[in-house]
C-alpha cells in the first residue's frame, strides 16, 4: 500500500483516560505529530474512560471526515484486560463492524506499543538525563516505507475468538434457551474467562423484557460512567432511549454526606426520584447501588423493566446479586463475587443487537 493510498484510511490513537491533563496533552501531542510527519493524515483520540471523545465517537468523527478504513491503535505499553477485553468491547466489535460494512468502511484493530527498540532509545536518554549527561535525543524518523499488512479486522478477531471460546462452553450453550447464547458469549468474550458461561445467571423473561425497553425507549440507568461510555449513545436514542448516570450529580454527592449513606445509595434514590418506571438498571460496581434498588422495589417506589445486576467485590456482591433475584422482576447477573462494569456493558450490548436485529 502506497502512502498516497491512505488519504482516505483514518488513524485513531486510544488512551486511557484520567483526571489530570497530562495524558490528553501527549496524545494530542503526538496525534500532531503523526499528522504533521506520518502517512496518517486523518488521525484521531479516543479514550476509554473519563476524557472524550469516547472510542465509538471518535470512529463517528473520523468517518465523517471520509475515512473508509480506521486503524484504533491502542497506546499502551502491553497487551493487558484493557487492550485485549476492555477496548475491543468499547469499540463493539461485531456491532460496530456490521454498521460500517454497509456503508462500506472498515475497521482494524491494532497491538499495543509493546517491546520496541524506539522504546528503548527513548528509556536510555531518561537514564541517562537522570545520571546528569547531556544527552542529545536521539529523533526516530518517518520513512514514508510502504505499509504491507493490516492487523486483523475487527471482524476476523471477534470470529477467530468465538472459534476458540465456542469448544470450552458449549456444553452450557446447549443447556440454556437459545435466546440467552448471544449474552453469554459476549461475557466471556469481555472476560477471556469461560467460567463466566456457568456464572451468568438469566430469568425466564429477562432477554424479552430487556429488548422490548430497549425498544421502546426505556431509560438506561448505570451506576457508573465507565458503564455509560461503553455503550453507544447513538443506538439508544434511535429508539428514543437515554443513557443516566447519577453517581457524579451533586445532588448524589450532598445526600451521601448529609445522610452517611453511599453516593451509589444516593444515586440510586435520585434515578427513582426522577420516574425510573421501565427502565434497565446496569449495576456492575455498587452491590449497594443493587441493595438500595431492590428496597425500593420493595417498597413499589419503582418497577424496572430489566435489572442486570454483575457488581464485582467480596463485600455484599454475592449477596446482593441473590437480592436482585428474589424481586419478581426479570434480571440478569453473575452469581458470587465476579463481575464488572465492562460485563455490564457486556450485557447490555447483546440485548441492543437483538433489539436492533428485531426492528
Amino acid at each position: 500500500m502506497t502512502k498516497t493510498s491512505l488519504d482516505n484510511v483514518g488513524l485513531i490513537l486510544i488512551g486511557h483516560g484520567s483526571k489530570l491533563p497530562h495524558n490528553q496533552e501527549n496524545l494530542e501531542k503526538l496525534a500532531d505529530i503523526l499528522r504533521t510527519h506520518s502517512a496518517f493524515k486523518l488521525v484521531e483520540l479516543a479514550f476509554m474512560i473519563r476524557n472524550t471523545p469516547t472510542i465509538p465517537e471518535a470512529i463517528d468523527t473520523i468517518t465523517q471526515k471520509g475515512a473508509k478504513k480506521i486503524v484504533l491503535v491502542p497506546v499502551f505499553l502491553a497487551a493487558g484486560v484493557h487492550t485485549t477485553q476492555e477496548i475491543p468491547e468499547l469499540i463493539e466489535i461485531k456491532d460496530k463492524e456490521a454498521q460500517l460494512s454497509i456503508k462500506g468502511i472498515q475497521l482494524f484493530y491494532g497491538e499495543p506499543i509493546g517491546a520496541d527498540e524506539c522504546i528503548a532509545v527513548i528509556l536510555e536518554e531518561k537514564a541517562l538525563r537522570a545520571l546528569g549527561d547531556n544527552w542529545v535525543h536521539r529523533h526516530a524518523t518517518f520513512r514514508g516505507t510502504p505499509i504491507m499488512t493490516y492487523p486483523l479486522t475487527s471482524t476476523e478477531i471477534y470470529e477467530q475468538s468465538m472459534k476458540l471460546i465456542h469448544p470450552e462452553i458449549q456444553d452450557v450453550l446447549d443447556r440454556v434457551p437459545k435466546n440467552q447464547v448471544p449474552i453469554i458469549e459476549r461475557v466471556v468474550h469481555t472476560t477471556a474467562d469461560p467460567e463466566f458461561a456457568k456464572l451468568v445467571v438469566i430469568s425466564d423473561q429477562a432477554v424479552d423484557s430487556g429488548v422490548a425497553a430497549i425498544k421502546a425507549g426505556a431509560k438506561i440507568i448505570t451506576d457508573t460512567k465507565m458503564i455509560k461510555a461503553g455503550i453507544h449513545a447513538a443506538r439508544v436514542q434511535h429508539f428514543g432511549g437515554e443513557i443516566l448516570t447519577y453517581i457524579d450529580d451533586p445532588r448524589a454527592s450532598r445526600a451521601a454526606s448529609v445522610e452517611s449513606i453511599t453516593r451509589s445509595v444516593a444515586a440510586i434514590r435520585l434515578a427513582i426520584a426522577e420516574d425510573a418506571n421501565n427502565a434497565i438498571f446496569l449495576i456492575g460496581n455498587a452491590p449497594t447501588a443493587a441493595f438500595e434498588l431492590a428496597k425500593q422495589i420493595r417498597q413499589n417506589k419503582v418497577k424496572p423493566a430489566l435489572i442486570v445486576a454483575v457488581p464485582v467485590g467480596y463485600v455484599g456482591a454475592a449477596e446482593s446479586k441473590e437480592t436482585i433475584t428474589q424481586l419478581g422482576v426479570p434480571y440478569i447477573i453473575t452469581k458470587g463475587r465476579k463481575g464488572s462494569s465492562t460485563i455490564a456493558v457486556a450485557i447490555f450490548n447483546a440485548l441492543l443487537s437483538m433489539a436492533e436485529t428485531k426492528l
